[in-house]
């Protein structure tokens, strides 16, 4: 009896091709939108990984409470476990749970929903399993309707960090990050997201965790707009001394 074998190159193609069906591509419909919601947030709560769009890239997103979920965005990211991964939350009036509040809600108002991160000191019911090396939180409320609607589901705050491995670039289309569909349980497609290259840079990340004063930690595609809310409106005083620039993260 003879035997058939594939070559390697072959072999590895096809399981690829297997695992990769492993993720469910679904692409939002607002007509779908409780059914796809439902089904983001029982696959976030079974502790999985899921792809989501938001108001700037697509990003990777699990419990921010499930050390688990945080520990299997580090592993598909390749990323430093020195490098904090921030939260997002589907209000403003969410973030006084999760933070210290050191400035008015009404700054947080103007500057949120919307593409800018603010970190400030984070409280005791934020799991201490993520980010333990910093007392900060990055939190974000994006402005984008599922995500937004994703965290009022789950009622609990969702880990977020950029859809690509460690040290690439961000991405506003699913096809960008298929390398890392077989890791995932869900992407959540959203079509390809503005396509300027200053929103693919990301949210600007601003910290906030002292009283009276900023920080620019990453200049990203609302910078201006962000300084002139925190300087100019409500007089805080800009102690930046370096800004991670864009396309370095």
């Amino acid at each position: 009896m003879s035997t058939f074998f594939l070559p390697t190159r072959i072999l590895l193609r096809s399981c690829t091709e297997i695992s990769r069906k492993m993720a469910k591509i679904i692409k939002l419909d607002d007509d779908m939108l409780e059914k796809q919601l439902s089904m983001a947030a029982k696959s976030l709560q079974a502790g999985n990984i899921i792809a989501v769009p938001t108001d700037t890239i697509y990003g990777l997103a699990g419990l921010a409470q499930s050390t688990e979920a945080v520990e299997q965005i580090y592993a598909i990211k390749g990323r430093n476990s020195s490098k904090p991964v921030a939260i997002s939350v589907a209000e403003v009036s969410d973030i006084p749970r999760w933070a210290r509040m050191t400035v008015p809600m009404e700054l947080l108002q103007d500057l949120l929903p919307g593409p800018v991160t603010v970190v400030m000191q984070r409280t005791a019911a934020l799991n201490t399993n993520l980010n333990p090396s910093t007392d900060l939180v990055g939190i974000r409320v994006p402005q984008h309707k599922f995500m937004r609607q994703l965290a009022e589901t789950c009622m609990e705050p969702i880990a977020l960090t950029s859809a690509n491995t460690s040290a690439a670039g961000n991405t506003i289309d699913i096809q960008e990050f298929e390398n890392l569909w077989p890791q995932l349980d869900l992407v959540l497609d959203g079509g390809r997201l503005e396509s300027t290259q200053a929103v693919r840079e990301g949210s600007t990340v601003v910290d906030l965790s002292v009283e009276g004063q900023f920080r620019v930690l990453r200049v990203g595609c609302a910078y201006m707009s962000t300084v002139d809310v925190l300087a100019n409106k409500y007089d805080l005083t800009d102690i930046t001394e370096y800004v991670i620039p864009n396309g370095v993260h």
